[in-house]
């Protein structure tokens, strides 16, 4: 099974990131803000983006990586056709199973699970 995420499953063009942001709906939690939006495709895609004034480069990525990991290891059980935009805000250090409980709330929040 492959680990990492596919090129399909990234949104990378400012059209698509636009349209996310024009037309997607609002969840968030303490540092994080989730706007999902549908897409139109039989697979969803995921961007994350740490505000500018988020840390370091390293810290950035870190938060960037976890987020990621996090949504690849749910999204089998997430309905398909959708874009996700996480845009991430400063906070205390949590450890990735805090942050995991946080986003599978807000991931239920959302009712993206295929049983909702």
């Amino acid at each position: 099974m492959r680990k990492s995420l596919t090129k399909r499953e990234i949104v990378k063009k400012k059209p698509e990131i636009d349209a996310i942001f024009k037309q997607g709906k609002v969840y968030s939690c303490y540092g994080v803000r989730l706007r999902i939006a549908r897409n139109g495709l039989p697979i969803n895609r995921i961007i994350v983006i740490p505000v500018k004034h988020y840390g370091n480069a390293v810290q950035r990525n870190t938060i960037r990586r976890q987020i990621k990991e996090i949504w690849r290891n749910e999204k089998h059980s997430f309905n398909t056709g959708f874009d996700f935009a996480f845009v991430v805000y400063p906070r205390k250090a949590v450890s990735h199973e805090q942050q995991k409980k946080e986003l599978t709330r807000l991931f239920k929040q959302a009712h993206l699970y295929q049983q909702d």
